[in-house]
């Protein structure tokens, strides 16, 4: 069979398959040789398009106005067809009388045809040239666009009618032409989608029930919240509520009032639904970010219908002014929230410097309109309130608000962590006070009097009921804390605020009922007394007490401790506006409910059994022992005994708040494990595991399809299933033929073939051997798909999908419509030759396309084999073999083939490197793949409704054209895919050139981007939202839009993506929307599943009642379905593996999981949402800057507080890509880090924290908060185990230690005499890290799971060897850590803001310098300080549990060079050296945009802010113009968490230095005093460098700087240089004053550095003013150049400034070059492995060593500068080496050579300075306990 035109689209090999229900059995892979023939060879001219008329605008309406339209053109055969496209802003195609609109279409892809269209690879089509074979006279009417709203069809009013309204509203309301044009097309597919599967009187009843009038509805729930109705009585003007024909009705009788609102809905006309419904959408489509502010637009759309109502309104002659609407309703709100982020400077715009707190927000404005005391607030300029003036006038004063004054901040977003105190406080009660319970019934020694060990004393009843009992006021200050912080969270001015005091009363109650016991038994009560009977019965009283005290603080919400607050007044609407808007929580049904309950009873029984015996049960002896303990004997000679006499107390202290972290940790550890066990029991129970037998999975496949994927309901009968399913299953394996999946060989057996039937002269189906395989329950995957292939991979998740619980399929033509939504910025489209043949960066070493080939070499041998047949290099024989081997198909090819497999063509022509450009393309993470994959729903669409209707090709009379025409249509009526191109006008050449491809590829994708008019005359330039599509006409090389809407100003105000989707959400249509990110896919199979998952928002079912009743259905709407995802760049190495892995258990796993108890919210893709429902609402997302960097996820929220539900589809996947490379996944995972600190400070998690029920509120906090609070409780408690180290190592190193047996008697005696009983300390911390190393590991736990399920056993365990063996623990810790820095330091300083994260392929070497200089800050440095405490820990207290902790460690300093590609090429290693030395050196006498310098400036900038940016001037990459940070949290980081870990680490240091058990107080030694001297020594030797060095500069550099221009660099190397050798110094003097003793030497150092960090924060903090930007100062410090340079202001302040910044800048140069040194030298004995590159390579990349990266090629002359630098630097390298060996070897030899003896003598002469070497001083006279 030959094929006509069209027919390579999968819509026409429909035909072929069901065409007299045969089979051509060639089609399977003669026919599609030919397609691809077809595809390559045939020659197309340009196209042309017949151009629209278009006119300037005319501002006079008159003539449309003042004529009635002509009813005779309804039927006129003259008038021209109606389209869905109008054409521009143009009012004056209309002629006067006209009952049309636009008789020309531009950009409507129904009424285009070309003659000669070309095919990518998947089939998809695109224009290359060609005439149009429709002209706009053949243009499709309305009745064509919208089929199921028509005459015929009952329509109770017709589209042209509505037209017409849409036009008198646009007219007397002055909205834009366009915007009209697009909301009339909106709302008509609303209700052509609608009344598909219902009337459509149901449909215009249900739509305008959902837009207006229904018990859902968002409008209503506003109407009444704000008592708009008590607005409506008053005024006499009843709008949506009927007049009461009895009585008055009583002033807040809700019943009463609802009543009436529902006879108003119910005796509306359809004319005035329509009406109310076009006005609605019409403010709401020309809104801009008004539209997310949702009772604010809803309050415009009230004053505007209370206008359409009046009178004047019809009196109405003339028109609005031109763009009346955005300028005086818009503009104004659009200039309010523009001028609360910008000011006016110097005639430019600034960037205020405020945080959130000080910024009314999109929130903000929006909650002032929840209540009536907020509208009532509405003033005029004239001091009058807009809602005291007339009904119809009201429109008109929107202008004259002042806005500026009325609206107030109603939440504040402050900046502290005490927002999770307050908004979890049931989360820290339960915890605390449980802890409380279990440490203080375990701590006896501390309430009981007397007590000493050999006694074994025992607390009285009464005293041991009585502490425990205590937890009671624990919680109650918890709540009393919370509710202080609830008073100034929410201002009190706001309306909505609930009062505080009752409930302070009530907690102040209950803490003083709690205390008073307790200090009757304890404060009143002797230890006689409180054996008493009557004290025992206190203390039990008590101890219940508290537990209900517990119990009730802990279920019941804040705002509800006094019981719910909306039933104290019933007939109150006081808080009906927090009731609809922040607490209408759709109730789950009761078994989830159950479910829920169960899943947490269960996590919190096993947490808390755990927590005891494994936790508290090994820190009771080390209370027993040290809350008693009292050293002896230990004394400094400056400060005496007043701080290691407290030691233990200290280190008491320590255990106890270590103790407290580990018990937080354990609750989401066990919420992994039952959450994962929940979510694999309903995944056995959908039957989506792979443990379902592999027979039952494919035999079952065929029948699975046609009850499933088709409407078997409506088929007919007159063919047998098989022709169904054949023609399914065959365009599904062509397709992934075309994607070069499958070879061809494998595809002969995929496929349905025709043959001969045993009936004479008849053909029938035969089904794929595959299938055949399956039955006979034979596994022969080999000869069908290569193993462990993406073929095997979708169609096993495809087959075993359907076999789970999926709603029944409703036949096409009465689906609901739904788009696609992808926002973009700048990411790829579509790859260029040249970034895929050449080298990106110098650092690479290899292309692209050669990556992606040893990525897919099957994929990329399938194609080069379709390339070759192509080009008719090779018969069809030769393509049925598969290349076995990389030998194989050398020995096979000659050279003329060469080309074909290196690059995938030999000619250069355009059709031969498009398809290698597009195969690179469909293989990386390009906008180009995600268009590709979602347009897969337009050919789905096609092909199931062709399988569904065999009789519609005689329904077109044979004519192929017009049933190919045909299935367009309907595809375009059920799907739009709409890119958000953000910067589409601004691209350059190469990027619109892609754009273009892409629109000729699918022409019927839209864009929607912003545009902008030139400014004139001074104005600021405007800016329009601008739709076109693949058939919009060219004009000037351009597209002329197709929509160009107006508004009030750039609407980019945020982080840019929010904004970006709000742009686009006018344009979007259908019921539904699907949000898809730029880097994902989408597969034909899947496609064919979505009406089973629209289904799923339960809409399917025509109403049975009308909406507008009493038994009206009031049920919550499904508001979002979330998918699963694939993430498809798990293959690409380990990093990839590993953030596929996360993804991919996240987005199934949890979600499922979470799903099912009501936790699940919205993250972003690949989700399908509720388009009624959330544009209602306020959007997809939110948008102010900062806040909603995260912006998805409040979509989530929003849905979940406002009524909607949220549900989860595991039988539905697209592809997703992730982050590739070390930098990129670190930055993700800071974009979330930090995003996750912006969210604690939203008022959604105000509301959500403080009102869910107590299981869903857990739900909520361990699926978002709680993994990153546990992320920060990880780290916190590894670096307070490093703190118990320390000061436990210093008591373990001096004193004697006791013998212990953890059986042993409470009683018995310490052994030897004096000793102190450390060892159970110890114990405790050998199950701290048995802990922490479970917490570690268990997060590897639900990767394999997902695995198990997914790809069975072997594939599950084999990759987890690969990433243990890979070595992804270690990068899993280095994450961990980059979570908790990045909410840390967003709380702290803010900056948050959305990072574009790169998704290219991770293979170029990243330097060290920049390595260095990126994760300092988040990692090396804390990594380094815990390794020199642990390194002190391992000298003076080993364990063998210090093992994990040493890799632990490492792993935080050494991640990011282990991760670096090629790291280990030797010559690489020192070329790089050479430029690390650079770094140091250079930014002293001249601006540089990578040096060290400006790396320490840029960690300065965050405490001490810059000076401000002037917006449209270049951004300054060094401070990104961040704000100063607020000093309340500033001086918590930076001052008092430092002073606390100096505090400590002295402590631990004076009690080493403090000689216990030496009785002699006058042989004592200055401890103290001398690590302060030593701390103050490389200040003191840098500060006098500098001072030297200043007077050079000055006095010579006028002099010397004519002479030559690298004297101030001399002089910065000489001061560098200097402070380097004060600290190298200062470690020497330390261990000569410390006796050679190492481990004290060590714990100096940490003491020093400690010190340093203190006293350096200080400075910067409270010394330094703000950075100058320029980086002027640094440079005349060096050069003496002060005078006459610009950019010093305040020359005597910024002199003093720069100085106190040398000073700190030298002492961390000293550290950063020691440390950088010692990460080098640590490297370097893998770097001497030899060949160590390739295992490297290995590890990084999963690449077989005969696959491996080749090196790169250089040129004579590069090799000879390469080497010459690698013998200059490896030399200076080794000699540094051994330098640094020296440093330790020497003074140990020196120290056994001169035998010099530390005796207090010699002491004495350093002003006892210098440590005695003692050893430990046992007393056996004395013990250390009481």
């Amino acid at each position: 069979m030959d094929y006509k035109k069209g027919e390579h689209s999968p819509s026409s090999s429909i035909q072929i398959l069901s065409d007299d229900a045969t089979i051509n059995s060639n089609y399977a892979y003669g026919e599609q040789l030919q397609s691809n023939d077809q595809y390559n060879n045939i020659q197309h001219p340009a196209p042309s398009f017949a151009n629209p008329f278009i006119h300037e605008q005319d501002d006079s309406y008159s003539d449309i106005l003042e004529e009635e339209p002509d009813e005779d053109a309804y039927d006129s055969p003259e008038r021209p067809s109606s389209t869905e496209e109008f054409i521009s802003q143009d009012e004056s195609n209309i002629s006067a009388g006209s009952s049309f609109m636009f008789p020309y279409n531009r950009g409507h892809p129904l009424s285009k045809r070309h003659d000669s269209i070309m095919v990518d690879e998947f089939g998809h089509e695109y224009i290359v040239e060609g005439d149009s074979i429709a002209s706009a006279d053949e243009a499709i009417d309305y009745d064509a666009l919208y089929a199921s709203w028509t005459a015929e069809t009952k329509a109770p009013i017709l589209a042209i009618d509505i037209e017409n309204i849409y036009i008198e509203l646009a007219m007397k309301f002055g909205f834009q032409w366009d915007n009209m044009r697009n909301m009339f097309d909106y709302l008509m597919v609303m209700l052509d989608s609608r009344a598909s599967r219902m009337t459509p009187q149901e449909a215009l009843l249900t739509l305008h029930a959902d837009y207006i009038g229904g018990p859902q509805s968002n409008f209503k729930k506003w109407y009444f919240a704000c008592k708009m109705d008590q607005f409506d009585l008053k005024s006499g003007v009843l709008s949506f509520i009927s007049r009461d024909p009895s009585t008055q009705v009583p002033y807040k009788d809700m019943s009463s009032c609802e009543a009436l609102w529902i006879s108003r809905m119910d005796e509306l006309s359809n004319y005035e639904r329509i009406e109310q419904l076009a006005l609605y959408l019409l403010c709401w489509g020309e809104a801009n970010n008004v539209r997310f502010m949702p009772e604010c637009l809803c309050f415009i759309y009230k004053v505007a219908y209370d206008y359409l109502i009046s009178p004047s309104f019809k009196e109405q002659k003339n028109p609005a002014p031109k763009d009346y609407f955005l300028d005086n309703c818009i503009t104004p709100l659009y200039n309010l929230m523009h001028d609360q982020q910008y000011e006016i400077r110097d005639q430019k715009y600034v960037r205020k410097e405020k945080d959130h707190a000080s910024i009314i927000g999109y929130d903000d404005i929006n909650q002032m309109f929840w209540y009536s005391k907020g509208l009532k607030a509405l003033l005029l300029s004239d001091g009058s309130r807009i809602m005291d003036a007339d009904v119809a006038s009201r429109y008109f004063l929107l202008a004259d608000i002042q806005w500026q004054r009325v609206c107030y901040k109603s939440f504040r977003e402050s900046r502290t962590w005490l927002h999770f105190l307050h908004n979890f406080s049931r989360i820290w009660i339960l915890h605390i006070s449980v802890f409380w319970y279990f440490t203080v019934y375990n701590s006896p020694t501390i309430y009981t009097p007397n007590f000493h060990y050999l006694e074994g004393t025992q607390p009285a009843r009464a005293a041991k009921w009585c502490a425990p009992a205590l937890a009671g006021a624990v919680a109650s200050f918890i709540s009393f804390l919370a509710l202080i912080l609830e008073a100034y969270f929410v201002p009190r001015n706001n309306p909505g605020a609930q009062p505080v005091i009752p409930r302070l009363i009530f907690v102040s109650i209950l803490i003083a009922l709690n205390i008073v016991p307790a200090a009757f038994i304890f404060g009143f009560s002797n230890a006689t007394q409180q054996h008493y009977r009557s004290r025992e019965i206190v203390g039990y009283v008590h101890f219940f007490f508290s537990i209900g005290c517990v119990a009730y603080q802990s279920f019941i919400p804040l705002p509800f401790l006094l019981g719910p607050r909306f039933k104290f007044r019933s007939s109150s609407r006081k808080y009906l506006a927090n009731s609809y808007f922040t607490n209408d929580i759709a109730s789950l049904p009761w078994g989830r409910t159950l479910l829920s309950a169960a899943l947490w009873i269960t996590v919190f029984i096993a947490k808390f059994v755990e927590s005891y015996y494994f936790l508290t049960l090994s820190v009771r002896d080390p209370i027993r022992f040290l809350q008693r303990m009292k050293p002896y004997d230990c004394y400094d000679f400056m400060i005496g005994a007043s701080l290691c006499s407290h030691q233990p107390k200290f280190l008491l202290s320590l255990v106890y708040l270590t103790d407290l972290v580990l018990f937080f940790l354990d609750t989401y550890l066990w919420y992994m494990l039952i959450s994962t066990m929940f979510s694999i029991a309903y995944s056995f129970y959908m039957g989506s595991a792979i443990w379902t037998p592999w027979r039952v999975i494919f035999s079952n496949l065929p029948r699975r399809i046609y009850f499933t994927l088709l409407a078997y309901k409506d088929l007919s009968t007159e063919f047998k299933p098989k022709i169904y399913v054949g023609q399914i299953w065959n365009s599904i394996m062509i397709s992934m033929y075309r994607e070069h999946l499958l070879s061809l060989e494998h595809l002969k057996g995929l496929l349905y073939q025709q043959v001969g039937s045993e009936y004479f002269g008849k053909q029938t189906f035969q089904s794929p051997k595959f299938f055949m395989e399956a039955a006979k329950g034979l596994n022969k995957w080999d000869a069908f798909f290569r193993r462990n292939s993406e073929a095997e991979r979708r169609i096993s998740f495809f087959a075993q999908s359907l076999g789970g619980k999926i709603p029944d399929a409703v036949p096409v033509p009465k689906m609901p419509s739904f788009t696609v939504l992808i926002p973009h910025y700048g990411e790829k489209i579509l790859l260029s030759l040249r970034e895929i043949i050449r080298e990106q960066d110098p650092m690479s070493r290899i292309t692209l396309l050669e990556y992606l080939k040893q990525l897919y070499p099957n994929d990329w041998d399938n194609f080069v084999q379709d390339t070759k047949l192509m080009a008719g290099d090779v018969g069809v024989e030769e393509t049925k073999s598969d290349v076995k081997s990389e030998k194989g198909k050398k020995q096979g090819t000659v050279k003329e083939d060469l080309p074909f497999y290196c690059i995938g063509f030999k000619s250069t022509a355009p059709e031969y490197t498009l398809r290698t450009r597009i195969w690179a393309s469909l293989r990386s993470q390009t906008l180009y793949r995600t268009a590709s994959g979602m347009m897969n729903y337009s050919r789905a669409l096609k092909l199931l409704y062709r399988v569904e209707q065999p009789n519609l090709l005689d329904d077109c009379d044979g004519n192929f054209e017009r049933l190919e025409h045909q299935l367009e249509q309907m595809a375009y009526r059920k799907f739009r895919l709409c890119i958000s191109m953000q910067r589409y006008a601004k691209f350059n050449r190469d990027e619109y050139e892609n754009a273009e491809f892409l629109l000729r590829a699918h022409p019927e994708l839209q864009i929607a981007y912003l545009d902008q008019d030139p400014s004139e005359d001074g104005e600021e330039p405007k800016v329009y939202a601008t739709l076109i599509n693949g058939f919009c006409p060219f004009e000037n090389g351009r597209r002329l839009p197709k929509y160009r809407i107006r508004l009030s100003g750039n609407p980019i105000l945020g982080d840019g993506k929010a904004d970006n989707q709000n742009m686009a959400l006018p344009f979007v249509r259908g019921e539904y929307l699907q949000l898809i990110d730029a880097n994902q896919d989408n597969y034909i199979e899947e496609c064919m599943k979505i009406r089973n998952v629209l289904s799923e928002f339960e809409e399917m079912d025509c109403a049975t009642l009308t909406p507008y009743t009493k038994k009206g259905n009031a049920r919550h709407p499904v508001a979002m379905l979330g998918a699963r995802e694939y993430v498809f760049s798990e293959n690409s190495g380990i990093l990839g593996d590993v953030a596929a892995g996360k993804e991919q258990t996240f987005g199934t796993l949890f979600s499922r999981s979470l799903a099912l108890i009501g936790g699940k919210l919205h993250y972003g893709h690949p989700d399908f949402l509720n388009t009624i429902f959330m544009t209602t609402r306020g959007g997809v997302s939110k948008a102010q800057k900062g806040l909603h960097v995260n912006e998805d996820i409040y979509a989530g929220m929003t849905a979940l507080q406002r009524g909607g539900r949220i549900k989860h589809c595991d039988y539905f996947q697209c592809g997703k890509g992730r982050d590739l490379g070390f930098g990129t996944i670190i930055n993700f995972t800071t974009k979330i880090g930090t995003g996750m600190g912006e969210q604690s400070l939203s008022r959604e998690y105000f509301y959500l924290g403080t009102q869910l029920p107590f299981f869903r509120m857990l739900s909520f906090y361990y699926a978002h908060a709680g993994f990153h609070l546990n992320n920060v409780f990880i780290m916190i408690s590894m670096q307070l185990l490093m703190l118990v180290f320390v000061n436990l190592g210093a008591m373990y190193h001096t004193v004697e230690i006791c013998d212990y047996q953890a059986g042993a008697a409470i009683n018995a005696s310490l052994y030897p005499p004096g000793c102190y009983m450390l060892k159970p300390v110890l114990d405790w911390i050998r199950r701290c890290i048995i802990s922490i190393f479970i917490v570690f590991f268990i997060s590897f736990l639900p990767l394999v799971v997902h695995d198990l399920l997914e790809k069975g056993v072997i594939r599950a365990v084999a990759r987890l060897c690969k990433q243990i063996f890979s070595l992804s623990p270690m990068f899993e810790v280095f994450v961990t850590q980059n979570y908790a820095n990045s909410i840390f330091t967003n709380l702290t300083y803010g900056g948050a803001r959305y990072i574009a994260t790169g998704r290219g392929l991770a293979t170029t070497r990243v330097p060290f310098s920049v390595l260095y200089s990126l994760y300092t800050g988040s990692s090396i440095y804390l990594g380094s300080r815990l390794i020199m405490m642990l390194l002190f820990g391992t000298m003076t207290v080993w364990t063998t549990h210090y093992v994990y902790f040493w890799v632990t460690m490492f792993a935080l300093v050494i991640c990011p060079f282990i991760y670096n590609p090629h790291q280990f090429s030797f010559v690489d290693f020192f070329v790089d050296y050479r430029e690390f030395l650079r770094w140091l050196s250079r930014g002293n006498t001249k601006g540089h945009a990578h040096s060290w310098i400006g790396f320490c400036r840029l960690a300065r900038t965050r405490i001490t802010g810059v000076n401000r940016k002037v917006k449209g001037s270049p951004s300054n990459k060094l401070t990104m113009d961040m704000p100063r940070a607020g000093l309340r949290n500033v001086i918590f980081t930076e001052v008092f968490l430092p002073a606390c870990f100096a505090f400590f680490t002295i402590c631990a240091y004076t009690f080493m230095n403090s000689q216990p058990g030496l009785e002699d107080k006058s042989r004592a030694v200055n401890g103290f005093i001398r690590i302060w001297i030593m701390a103050a020594l490389p200040i003191a030797i840098s500060t006098a460098a500098l001072l030297i060095l200043l007077m050079f500069s000055c006095m010579l550099g006028p002099l010397l700087r004519k002479c030559s221009k690298r004297y101030g660099a001399v002089l910065a190397a000489l001061a560098h240089a200097v402070s380097v050798f004060g600290l190298v110094f200062t470690f020497e003097a330390l261990w000569f004053l410390e006796a050679w003793s190492f481990s004290k030497t060590v714990l100096g150092c940490i003491v020093i550095f400690a010190i340093h960090r203190l006293v350096f924060k200080l400075v910067v903090v409270f010394l330094l003013p703000r950075e100058v930007a320029s980086g002027e100062n640094n440079y005349s410090w060096w050069d003496g150049h002060w005078f006459g340079r610009k950019g010093i202001p305040y020359m005597p302040i910024q002199f003093i400034r720069e100085f106190m910044c040398k000073v700190v800048e030298m002492n961390l140069f000293a550290m950063d070059f020691i440390l950088s040194h010692c990460i080098l030298f640590s490297l370097t004995p893998i770097l001497c492995i030899p060949f160590i590159d390739i295992p490297h390579s290995v590890l990084l990349f999963w690449l077989h060593p005969s696959r491996q990266i080749r090196p790169p090629i250089y040129t004579r002359k590069q090799n000879q500068l390469r080497r010459r630098t690698f013998y200059r630097y490896s030399l200076l390298f080794f000699a540094l080496l051994c330098t640094f060996v020296a440093m330790i070897v020497v003074p140990l030899v020196l120290d056994q050579k001169l035998s010099y003896q530390f005796k207090f003598e010699n002491s004495v002469k350093f002003f006892r300075l210098m440590q005695p070497s003692l050893g430990v001083l046992p007393n056996t006279n004395k013990n250390t306990s009481e």
